[in-house]
């Protein structure tokens, strides 16, 4: 099936729901395998059973009522896939949450969503307060996952503008909040993934990344559900494993973050593994650098890649550069998809002329509704009808956009502004950089010294890179110090914390 006419397959959006397109791609190819996980396979009718079941059970054996809030507390697995979809059918509202956090973050989100179950995998539960109902998501007796064995049925009522999840933002620069998504604009989201990523019923997709977060979601195991691809679950991106689902033939896109890319790059067995079987290669939730993008394209020239952009607000994806738009523009997230319009405004909001930086706005159905229980932050995000995504970008003539930083992150250094990404990938064309953030710190003389934060490969000096930037920048953006560490501090999705580095490494006081 072609991805254009994966899309007709897909039912009119603005008619559907998340789990309905589950359901029709049932009807279409009941007996193909849907999705693999460890041991189990599912076909699509097998999935679309156990997701009326789960929905009962939510319902009628935990009794949840429609408009309740059911947390997901887990690692990846076919059982968090089931949750997920069984919640949009029983017509209640799904909330992920990041299976790394603890105390105070994990009951931040736990609270401001008023969860009334949390299904948690039984090695995560004890983290979970005490003032919540939880129930075992898998692995253990009478979980929610054993409770499918047994069919029940159900009747779906459909309601496109119900809410399916609170959608948490990352927390990067703030604390998180929820996202309000409805069915209408995740299907409207899928839609969008499809088209602009061709991808096709033939795919045999692996997806590593943690299902919690909206790219490996939303952009691809629901998009590629709703073309009735052949989908591989794993509990995480470990090279060895994906290396060796592409040689036996069982895995032909990849979706992952840049640090992955970055860590499949340099792993000793990427230029020795049979890899051709690998045809479309997704990246983002993070800015690649361009030069690993590079030496990627090289070592596997007849691989399409796809750089994905966007926020949890919109979906997540906003823009796609494809595999034949890389050319001459490989800084480039790439153009609108088919539901998102976007343009570049200053802080007023007006249009700024194309070739001048300023913020990336959205109009689109993919949208979110607001903010869960935080008018302030809804109103401050929506302007005019346009959601302000916080992303500094560029947008020339033929429409392309390239981020050049978060409004945040640019630096402020002796009153001129620095987008930090310029600086990295500098840094990143030095063979004694494995991994690079650049941020601002406080400093009396230029308000906020250009500071890099390096993972060294081998042997190197902070003299050695700071004459290394100095001969390729300007001399105010060139870093005024280097300071090494053993690793970023990233979130799930890959995006490093520059929040943590600056608390880090400010002076004190500061």
């Amino acid at each position: 099936m072609t991805a254009d006419r994966a899309v007709r397959a897909v039912r009119a959006v603005r008619d559907n729901t998340v789990d309905g397109l589950v359901h029709d791609s049932a009807r279409r190819v009941p007996d193909r395998p849907a999705v693999r996980y460890r041991e189990r396979t599912w076909t699509y009718a097998e999935l679309d059973a156990a997701v009326s079941t789960g929905a009962a059970v939510l319902g009628e054996r935990y009794g949840l009522a429609v408009g309740d809030r059911v947390a997901t507390f887990a690692h990846n697995s076919d059982a968090y896939l089931i949750a997920y979809l069984a919640c949009a059918r029983a017509g209640l509202t799904h909330v992920p949450v990041n299976q790394n956090l603890t105390g105070e973050d994990l009951a931040y989100i736990l609270d401001n969503s008023a969860s009334a179950l949390v299904l948690a995998d039984p090695d995560l539960a004890g983290r979970i307060p005490d003032r919540y109902r939880v129930r075992a998501l898998r692995d253990a007796p009478g979980s929610f996952l054993a409770e499918l064995a047994e069919p029940l049925p159900f009747e779906a009522g459909r309601d496109p503008g119900a809410l399916a999840q609170l959608l948490y933002t990352s927390g990067t620069t703030a604390l998180p909040k929820g996202a309000m998504m409805t069915h209408r604009a995740l299907v409207h989201e899928y839609e969008s993934a499809i088209e602009a990523l061709d991808l096709d019923g033939g795919d045999r997709p692996v997806h590593s990344l943690p299902l919690y977060h909206s790219a490996q979601m939303h952009v691809f195991l629901l998009p590629y559900l709703a073309v009735g691809a052949r989908n591989t679950i794993v509990d995480a991106p470990v090279a060895e494993r994906i290396f060796d689902l592409v040689e036996a033939g069982e895995a032909n896109s990849v979706f992952a973050p840049p640090t992955v890319w970055i860590g499949l790059a340099n792993h000793p067995e990427f230029a020795t593994r049979e890899l051709d079987g690998l045809r479309k290669a997704y990246y983002g939730a993070s800015i690649m650098p361009v030069p690993v993008l590079e030496r990627l394209r090289e070592r596997l020239p007849g691989l399409g890649f796809y750089n994905c952009f966007g926020q949890s607000e919109i979906g997540p994806l906003a823009t796609v550069l494809g595999p034949l738009e890389h050319e001459g523009r490989m800084d480039s997230c790439g153009r609108p998809v088919r539901h998102v319009e976007a343009k570049v405004v200053d802080e007023d909001g007006k249009d700024v002329p194309d070739g001048t930086a300023g913020e990336v706005v959205y109009r689109s159905p993919q949208l979110c509704l607001g903010y869960w229980d935080d008018p302030v932050a809804t109103e401050k995000a929506f302007r005019d009808g346009w959601f302000r995504s916080g992303d500094l970008a560029v947008r020339d003539a033929q429409g392309y956009f390239t981020v050049v930083d978060r409004v945040k992150d640019v630096i402020n250094s002796g009153g001129v502004l620095v987008a930090s990404r310029q600086v990295e990938d500098v840094l990143y064309t030095h063979p004694g950089v494995a991994e690079a953030a650049v941020v601002g710190l406080p400093d009396e003389r230029w308000i906020e010294a250009v500071t890099a934060v390096v993972v060294p490969r081998g042997e190197v000096t902070e003299a050695e890179l700071m004459v290394h930037a100095r001969e390729k920048l300007a001399h105010f953006k060139a870093p005024k110090r280097v300071l090494f560490v053993d690793s970023l501090p990233r979130n799930a999705s890959g995006k490093i914390l520059k929040r943590e580095l600056r608390d880090r490494f400010a002076p004190p006081g500061r």
